[in-house]
């Protein structure tokens, strides 16, 4: 059973992807998508998100696209998610809950949610493209730096 949203999924995909393939040159939407069988489209406003969370940086002109803002042993798996999920928070409307689950399930799944991020912090982006380099996820996979300052 998956706990996290498809768009959380998503997220730290293209955050991976982007760490494993933004060098020499940035990461294009497109190219991006076609890895990840989406619609180019379909990822411009979760990357944007990214970008406002200061997780990716997106660069501008006919040789742009997305690389990482940082170093990707710095960004925390918890730290995507965190961005995605707080993003969807502003766009979904207020709804009317129970009192019982305002005040009785709400916290239960809050806690139990609390504990699974903290475990997710543990795990960093460099985690997920070591792993996927392991299984050779990426037939053109080979070492390249994770950050140039």
């Amino acid at each position: 059973m998956i706990l996290l949203s498809h768009r959380s999924l998503l997220a730290l995909a293209a955050v991976a992807d982007v760490a494993l393939h933004a060098r020499p040159q940035p990461v294009a939407a497109k190219a991006l998508a076609g890895r990840l069988n989406l619609p180019p489209r379909h990822l411009e406003t979760l990357l944007q998100t990214l970008v406002r969370a200061n997780i990716l940086k997106g660069v501008r002109g006919p040789r742009g696209g997305y690389e990482l803002a940082r170093e990707r042993r710095r960004i925390s798996a918890a730290e995507v998610v965190r961005a995605v999920m707080a993003d969807a928070a502003t766009e979904s409307p207020e709804v009317q809950e129970s009192r019982f689950v305002k005040l009785i399930i709400g916290p239960i799944v809050e806690q139990a949610a609390q504990a699974f991020l903290t475990e997710l912090e543990a795990v960093t982006i460099d985690d997920i493209c070591q792993s996927a380099c392991d299984k050779k996820i990426f037939s053109d996979d080979s070492p390249r730096p994770d950050f140039t300052i």
